[in-house]
């Protein structure tokens, strides 16, 4: 095994350990309050067109934020992904391109993480018509 090899594998451990520390804590909870909040904007525009909102934040703690800043992308992807496949098992469809967002929040309630959504603003009212 070459040195990168080695200090690739050595970062992908890492990033694994650290990733079950901060999210394997109450990873559940945490998926169940991004499915929660899509299904609470959920809005029924036709018999077979429910539409949800595109855009979800993710606020963490600060010490939280802090260890994940250099992993948000591939985090955000993890969750992005977990959220598509709650969406197809509903039968939703978003109200564009869908983006899971985390960011830094010095008040978070539960000092942990706090999950809202919203639909991009650049979506038209156009996206809720059936074409």
């Amino acid at each position: 095994m070459g040195a990168l090899s080695a200090l690739e594998e050595s970062l992908e451990n890492r990033w694994e350990a650290l990733r079950a520390r901060v999210l394997a804590k109450e990873p559940v909870e945490l998926l169940d309050a991004l499915r929660t909040e899509c299904d609470r904007h959920a809005v029924v525009c036709a018999a077979d067109r429910v539409m949800v909102p595109n855009a979800y934040d993710v606020e963490l703690a600060d010490a939280v934020h802090e260890e994940l800043a250099p992993h948000r992308c591939r985090v955000g992807q993890a969750l992005t992904d977990s959220l598509v496949r709650h969406a197809e098992r509903q039968g939703y469809q978003w109200a564009g391109p869908l983006a899971v967002h985390l960011t830094r929040s010095a008040d978070v309630p539960n000092g942990r993480y706090r999950v809202t959504s919203r639909v991009m603003p650049h979506v038209s009212a156009e996206g809720f018509r059936r074409a």
